[in-house]
């Protein structure tokens, strides 16, 4: 992929559009679809902060309704979510919280071994996916990058059944294991069926987003043990099968999750965007040769230090962070809202230069 030299005229930063505040926008030398591809490929163009992406979110798929994330075309409005997800479990969407949850205390399953008497599984072949696609054909042509979320992976979809606490002991119980593994199985399956059927009318689809939560603030849920038994080979017949069409893989994860980067590699996750109680230095330094890592970087707000400072603050970035072409990474996507325009503009420059001359 060729990487053309740095034009000064590319700092010109175009308006921004959309629903979320993001980084500025630049007068890219190539598609910015194509500097995220090249970033996954590990030859890098610039520091991707943001703006190269657009998320997929669809009102076709039932979890994206209940759980009040539709991001799309259509316009959706999240007071309207809540409901039924993709198994039938029932949601409810808390405005305070800006999402929505299942109704502790009546969970839909005591015990991981009743799924497979209880559980009535979906059918995705029946949602409307061409519809979907029609309606989203000019929001899916862009020259961005398009990740689809997907909410409510493996260790999320057995919390929907089982609430927190049981979710968490079936994890580590022994008379429960063999059911959550078998469980998981079926999920990987239906998962990808879900996805074939996106790609199948929506090729323009670049990538996937997946939800499965493993950790709180301070720690993980459960060992990197039990991920290893339980969670990461079923995972890894999603991310293979997506690989195997050409589709990049991110999980979304939230949490201390130190602990757990090298199940996320096992699991052949391309990148993670860790919560900013993670120390995302030390991610880079300890993984990022093998997982594209979110970085949270170090700079100050406007009110904090000039531009004089913001830009400084940028370079720093740059000398730690776009030296090896080989070990690329993105910016956070919490702190890349942040950045002042200044920090902004000098990163970007500066990274031209550093991957592009």
């Amino acid at each position: 992929m060729n990487n053309p030299a740095f034009e000064p005229s590319e700092l010109n930063a175009l308006p921004q559009s959309g629903p979320f505040r993001q980084a500025p926008r630049f007068q890219y030398p190539v598609p910015p679809k194509q500097a995220v591809e090249a970033m996954f490929q590990r030859k890098p163009i610039w520091q991707i902060t943001g703006p190269e992406e657009i998320l997929f979110s669809p009102i076709c798929v039932p979890d994206n309704v209940a759980r009040s994330l539709v991001i799309e075309a259509r316009r959706f409005d999240p007071m309207k979510g809540g409901g039924k997800d993709m198994f039938g479990i029932e949601w409810e969407y808390v405005p305070t919280a800006g999402g929505s949850m299942v109704r502790p205390g009546k969970p839909f399953m005591e015990d991981a071994n009743e799924w497979y008497d209880k559980l009535v599984w979906p059918e995705p072949d029946t949602w409307d996916w061409k519809g979907t696609a029609e309606a989203n054909k000019d929001y899916l042509k862009g020259d961005t990058y398009v990740c689809m979320w997907f909410l409510t992976g493996w260790y999320e979809r057995l919390i929907s059944f089982m609430d927190f606490e049981g979710a968490v002991l079936a994890m580590a119980d022994e008379d429960q294991q063999d059911a959550v593994f078998e469980l998981f199985g079926r999920l990987s399956e239906l998962y990808i069926r879900i996805f074939d059927n996106a790609l199948n009318v929506m090729p323009e689809i670049d990538g996937f987003c997946i939800h499965d939560d493993w950790a709180g603030s301070q720690d993980t849920f459960f060992s990197p043990s039990i991920v290893e038994k339980l969670i990461v080979p079923n995972m890894r017949k999603v991310t293979d099968h997506l690989h195997s069409l050409g589709k990049t893989c991110e999980l979304h994860s939230c949490g201390q999750n130190y602990k757990q980067v090298p199940n996320m590699i096992l699991a052949g996750w391309d990148r993670w965007n860790p919560q900013p109680v993670n120390d995302t230095y030390r991610l880079y330094d300890d993984f990022g040769d093998r997982i594209l890592i979110g970085i949270m970087p170090k700079m100050s707000s406007a009110e904090e230090a000039d531009e004089t400072q913001q830009r400084a603050e940028a370079a720093e970035f740059v000398k730690k962070f776009c030296a090896d072409p080989n070990k690329p990474c993105f910016v956070n996507k919490t702190a890349a809202r942040e950045m002042t325009p200044a920090f902004a503009e000098e990163l970007y420059r500066l990274s031209r230069l550093a991957y592009g001359g």
